[in-house]
């Protein structure tokens, strides 16, 4: 059933809500503008340090799960779906749909957080993790180093960047329980995707740039 009873007032700042959604989005995007700049540099950093070391990099994506990192990649694609149809939903006044599809976000979200902790602790057992224990049997063990310091610093990020985005939707989801967003009022819903869609665009370059070197090398 379409629920269309939850127009929310805009905040006094504003003319009317179309100028506070507009403001929203903008803000949104500037924001998103200042992380592409440091995931760049980060970016940036791997591609001099590969550029240096192809053969060592190489040789230590090899040790990196490709199934598991395939099956995050199936899960933030499935997670961006049911973004989509969450906006779709707070659109349409939807709100039980609206609930059902960030629910399922969030619990995407943290199935991904679950499958890249299970990554971590591999890495650990395997003595893999940069620092005084770090025990690498492959060649360049030096090099092989410092690629395994940008896959910690980088996929590190991006969980922060991810579990930050799980709390969002939560808050989201109570809110939508609550009824606070329809046809009216869905800013907070589409920027919140916008979010989302960005730290999933992240995930899609990783997962070549760290897991398949050695398929393409």
């Amino acid at each position: 059933m379409v629920d269309h009873s939850s127009a929310a007032p805009h905040a006094h700042q504003f003319d009317d809500i179309q100028q506070q959604h507009e403001a929203d989005s903008l803000g949104m995007w500037v924001f998103l503008t200042t992380e592409i700049l440091f995931f760049g540099a980060l970016f940036l950093s791997y591609g001099i340090y590969r550029h240096a070391y192809p053969e060592a990099f190489a040789a230590a994506s090899h040790f990196m799960d490709v199934i598991l990192g395939g099956i995050n990649t199936a899960v933030l694609l499935g997670s961006s779906l049911t973004v989509v149809l969450a906006v779709h939903a707070a659109q349409h006044g939807e709100r039980k749909r609206l609930v059902m599809f960030l629910i399922f976000t969030i619990i995407l979200g943290l199935a991904f957080l679950s499958i890249k902790g299970v990554e971590y602790s591999h890495k650990f057992a395997e003595h893999l993790v940069p620092g005084v224990d770090f025990q690498y049997k492959g060649p360049q063990p030096g090099h092989a180093e410092i690629y395994f310091i940008l896959y910690f610093v980088m996929t590190g990020i991006h969980a922060l960047h991810l579990l930050i985005g799980v709390g969002i939707m939560t808050v989201l989801a109570f809110r939508a329980s609550k009824n606070r967003f329809g046809p009216d009022y869905f800013a907070p819903i589409e920027v919140s995707g916008l979010y989302w869609h960005f730290v999933d665009i992240v995930w899609i370059f990783l997962y070549p740039m760290l897991y398949l070197i050695h398929v393409y090398h």
